[in-house]
C-alpha cells in the first residue's frame, strides 16, 4: 500500500544521514602520502546499515543530501541497485557529495581525511525532509555526523521527532569521526545531547571510552550510558564480540575468528542485521536466549564485512552469515 508514493509497510528501516565517497588506497599499510593510488568505496555508516538492511531481506529507505554531481548520482544509484528505496535523497546543486580519503594501516584499522566544506549531506533542511517516509518507518536509526552542523543538525531533530512521535523505534550508533567535530569536547557533548531520546544505542569500545572518559571496557563504564527508556545498549568490540545490556540482563556474546583485511562497515553491518531482526520481533530484547542468538547473528556478519575491502561489497546475505554460524 503506498500513500503519496511512499511504502507504507510498518516494517521499514529507515536510515538518515551521510552518505560520502571513501577513497582507499590500493595498498594497505601506507599513509596518504605514500598509497600510489586509490579505489573509490561508496560509504557512510547510515546509507552502509540501509544496504546491509536490504541485503539481509530487509526493506530499507535512506534519507538524506547528495551532491547534483556525479558521485552524487552514483550514491543514488548504487542505494537503488542494492535494493534501497531513496524516496529520502535529494540533490543539492550548490554543494558537492562528500569525500573521505581513507588510510588502512598494517593491522586494518582506518584513519580519515575528509572534504566537507560544505558537503551537501550538511545541507539538509528540515523543510526538505520527506515526512511521510519518516512516518512509515519501524525503526528510524540515525549517527551523530549530521548533528554537526546546521542545517542539517536541525533536519536529524525534526526527524526523529517525527518518527518518534510516529511510533517507530528510534536506533543510534554514535559512530564518532573526530576530526570532523570542531573539538572533542563539542563531539562529546552534542553526541551525548541526543542520548536519551534513542531507543537501542550502540556503541564501540573505543566510542565507550569517549564518552564516559573511562579508560575500562566494562560494565561498569557501560551502565554510565544506560538511560532508563532504553530497550537496549550494545557494546562491540571488535574480535572480542560484542556486550549487551538491557533493563533486565546483561552478558557478553564471542566474535567469529576470521581473516581481517579492513574493518570499514564491521559495525554498519552488526547494527543492520541487530536491525532486521529486531523489526520483525521487538520482544527479542525481552529473552535473552533469542537476544543472544540475534547478536551471534549480528556478530557473524559485522565478521564477514571485515574479509573484504570497503563496506558496501563486503556486505553479506543471511546464506553467508548462516555458512559462518554454521562452520560451513
Amino acid at each position: 500500500m503506498a500513500v503519496n508514493g511512499v511504502v507504507s509497510d510498518k516494517s521499514v528501516i529507515v536510515s538518515f544521514g551521510e552518505m560520502l565517497i571513501d577513497f582507499v588506497p590500493t595498498v594497505s599499510g601506507v599513509s596518504l602520502a605514500e598509497a600510489p593510488g586509490f579505489l573509490k568505496a561508496p560509504g557512510g555508516a547510515p546509507a552502509n546499515v540501509a544496504i546491509a538492511v536490504s541485503r539481509l531481506g530487509g526493506k530499507a529507505s535512506f534519507v538524506g543530501k547528495l551532491g547534483d554531481d556525479e558521485f552524487g548520482r552514483m550514491l543514488a544509484d548504487i542505494l537503488k541497485q542494492n535494493g534501497v528505496s531513496c524516496d529520502g535523497i535529494l540533490f543539492d546543486q550548490g554543494a558537492r557529495t562528500a569525500l573521505a580519503f581513507v588510510t588502512l594501516r598494517a593491522d586494518g584499522e582506518r584513519e580519515f581525511m575528509f572534504y566537507r566544506n560544505p558537503s551537501a549531506d550538511m545541507l539538509l533542511k528540515p523543510e526538505e525532509l520527506n515526512l511521510d517516509l519518516i512516518r512509515s518507518a519501524k525503526v528510524f536509526h540515525y549517527g551523530s555526523i549530521s548533528l554537526i552542523v546546521e542545517p542539517c543538525r536541525s533536519a536529524h531533530l525534526k526527524a526523529m521527532e517525527v518518527a518518534k512521535e510516529s511510533g517507530a523505534l528510534l536506533s543510534y550508533d554514535p559512530n564518532l569521526r573526530l576530526p570532523l567535530w570542531p573539538s572533542a569536547d563539542e563531539a562529546r557533548k552534542q553526541i551525548l545531547s541526543i542520548w536519551d531520546k534513542a531507543d537501542i544505542v550502540k556503541v564501540s569500545d573505543v566510542e565507550l571510552e569517549f564518552l564516559t572518559g573511562s579508560d575500562k571496557i566494562d560494565d561498569e563504564s557501560a551502565m554510565k550510558l544506560w538511560r532508563p527508556n532504553f530497550t537496549l545498549l550494545l557494546v562491540t568490540l571488535g574480535d572480542k564480540g560484542s556486550r549487551y545490556y538491557t533493563k533486565n540482563f546483561h552478558g557478553a556474546v564471542d566474535a567469529f575468528h576470521v581473516n581481517t583485511v579492513d574493518t570499514t562497515g564491521a559495525g554498519d553491518s552488526f547494527v543492520g542485521a541487530l536491525l532486521c531482526k529486531i523489526v520483525n520481533d521487538p520482544t527479542i530484547v525481552e529473552n535473552e536466549s533469542k537476544l543472544r542468538e540475534v547478536l551471534k547473528f549480528a556478530n557473524a556478519c559485522g565478521a564477514i564485512t571485515t574479509t573484504k575491502k570497503g563496506a558496501i561489497p563486503a556486505l553479506p546475505t543471511v546464506a553467508d552469515a548462516l555458512a559462518l554460524i554454521n562452520g560451513a
